[in-house]
């Protein structure tokens, strides 16, 4: 039996253990955002001893009638290491009235949004103005019951270290029902004709044999063995990768998995992971023979071979790259592909004109300066907006700084850029005008230490009538969340992307499916917010007054918008 053989048969033996996971009284890890669109882990909590939860609705009496009460208990318990949140059960995807709600009570409680509905049935949800309390370290319910001295006294012995004398005492209010859960227990979704093919589409680009992920989910086998991770990252929204808030905007790749489907694929899991129908899709998949994006390219870089040691910090290391085009082209996509991506974390590069002595600059103001792919953790291939491009000069050489880190193996790094161009004579007739970038490399004040939410602003204006395609977010280890606003000439603003949980493990370019007109004079302003704290677990040192610097222990605040101007007809 090959090793493949051995793991697939390996993994269905696992499938069908008893799955402690959905024991009844452990809920597990997860992840929602709140009415402001602020990203909250249960685990980021586990310096607290607990964490309660009421139970709301918008206007239901039930839940009004003890918020005055539930704030008063946070106010009294808040500082004992227990935390306060309200959960909306509702998947009603209602923010603005909960905040009305909200303001008018003069209560600032955050709200866990539950879209999906799968955390709510988790915790066993069944009535509005309910209370759990939930334990954040063993991710478990520790109490369920309404306000009253019961509660009171529950929170009293969890700060005491006490057992508790009552777990659960009955309540009232408005019932909670699941109809998309009966209506799956009723009829599993079918994975011949559901399951498989949301796990292809988003999923299995990257969990594929040569792919970039750990493990290859490309047969019924391979998902019921990962079942339960791929249930406890959706329910922590660890993955898919990337994900931003899908309440602002329209990407192309905000990389969220549709609630629909996401119930569909746990409440499977939850059914036992079921195989029906003749054919598996996931088995019938073919990819691409070709590593590059579209086709081979019409122009390869190779970057010359770097050698990287085992151990050690490496300096930022400068590579010049001399390009031997024979007449000049119109470039229409770029694709980098690291020779080793477990050492090289990302790039930056410059061009070199001919006849010039320094390259470009990264923040544009160059029309006709082509976009030559970086690489960047997560960042996909490049292509142009439709008829648009910048020209590549013969001679033009490629100044490029290369970020390496160690990982305890040496290895080499042969890395290459593909270029495709338009045809030979066809000169596109619009221009990226280049990327604006909010940075503060001039004008950095230190994060202190141990702060888990310190917050850097910076803007700038965009001077002509102008279209904006995508938003790219970068910071390092402590880098938390990053949102990016405009506020326009009549005065009016708007949010642009909610970056709800940075990941510096994935910097994508976030590309709206329809590029957003702004007018002339409009203010771009990315607000972004480190994590320094012991509850960091990326965090290097959270005792440490964090710098600006190259490296990753240090940080950096860079957001930058892709966009072009517009003439006068609009394009």
């Amino acid at each position: 039996m090959n090793l493949r053989a051995l793991l697939q048969k390996s993994l269905l033996a696992l499938s069908l253990l008893p799955t402690l996971l959905l024991a009844a009284d452990r809920v597990g890890d997860f992840s929602l955002l709140d009415q402001d669109g602020y990203f909250h882990q249960m685990s980021w909590y586990d310096n607290n001893q607990a964490i309660v939860l009421l139970v709301q609705a918008t206007g239901d009496t039930a839940a009004q009638s003890v918020l005055a009460d539930f704030d008063s208990l946070r106010s009294n318990f808040e500082n004992q290491d227990i935390e306060f949140f309200m959960i909306n059960p509702l998947g009603l995807k209602d923010r603005d009235a909960v905040r009305a709600e909200l303001e008018a009570l003069n209560i600032d409680v955050p709200v866990l949004m539950d879209d999906a509905r799968l955390i709510s049935e988790a915790l066993g949800i069944d009535k509005i103005g309910e209370i759990l309390v939930y334990n954040p370290k063993s991710f478990t319910l520790m109490f369920r019951g309404p306000m009253g001295a019961e509660l009171t006294t529950a929170l009293t012995d969890i700060i005491a270290g006490k057992d508790l004398q009552t777990a659960q005492v009955a309540s009232t209010g408005t019932p909670v029902s699941y109809p998309i859960r009966t209506a799956h227990q009723q009829q599993t979704p079918s994975y011949e004709k559901e399951i498989g093919p949301i796990i292809a589409q988003n999923c299995a680009t990257c969990h594929r044999e040569g792919g970039i992920a750990p493990f290859a989910l490309d047969s019924h086998t391979m998902v019921m063995g990962w079942s339960q991770m791929i249930r406890e990252v959706l329910m922590t929204k660890r993955m898919p990768p990337g994900q931003i808030d899908s309440h602002i905007g329209d990407f192309i790749n905000d990389m969220v998995l549709a609630d629909e489907d996401a119930q569909k694929i746990v409440h499977w899991i939850e059914a036992g992971s079921p195989k029906d129908g003749s054919t598996d899709p996931l088995t019938e998949l073919v990819w691409p023979g070709t590593e590059w994006a579209f086709g081979e390219p019409d122009y390869i870089v190779e970057i010359p071979e770097q050698s990287i040691p085992a151990t050690g910090v490496l300096d930022y290391r400068n590579v010049m790259v001399e390009l031997d085009l024979e007449e000049d082209r119109w470039v229409r996509a770029s694709q980098y592909i690291p020779g080793d991506h477990t050492v090289l974390h990302h790039t930056l590069h410059s061009l070199i004109a001919p006849g010039e002595t320094r390259g470009g600059s990264l923040l544009g103001g160059e029309p006709d300066r082509p976009d030559i792919a970086p690489y960047i953790p997560g960042q996909a291939p490049r292509m142009e907006p439709p008829n648009t491009g910048g020209l590549l000069k013969a001679g033009t050489r490629i100044a490029m700084q290369m970020h390496y880190t160690t990982t305890g193996k040496e290895s080499v790094d042969a890395s290459r850029i593909g270029i495709w161009f338009y045809p030979k004579g066809f000169v596109p007739e619009e221009r990226m005008s280049g990327q604006c970038a909010c940075h503060f490399t001039p004008t950095w004040v230190n994060i202190p230490p141990l702060d888990p939410d310190y917050e850097m602003t910076q803007s700038f204006t965009i001077e002509k009538d102008a279209k904006l395609f995508a938003f790219t977010p970068h910071m390092h280890f402590r880098g938390k969340r990053m949102r990016f606003y405009a506020e326009y000439p009549d005065g009016t603003s708007e949010e642009l992307i909610n970056i709800a949980n940075y990941n510096y493990n994935w910097q994508l370019a976030y590309t709206y499916r329809e590029p957003k007109p702004v007018p002339a004079g409009t203010v771009i302003t990315a607000t972004g917010a480190f994590d320094n704290s012991e509850q960091n677990k990326m965090n290097p040192d959270p005792h440490r007054s964090v710098p600006w610097g190259l490296q990753s222990w240090d940080e950096m605040f860079f957001g930058a918008a892709d966009w072009k101007y517009v003439d006068q007809s609009g394009n």
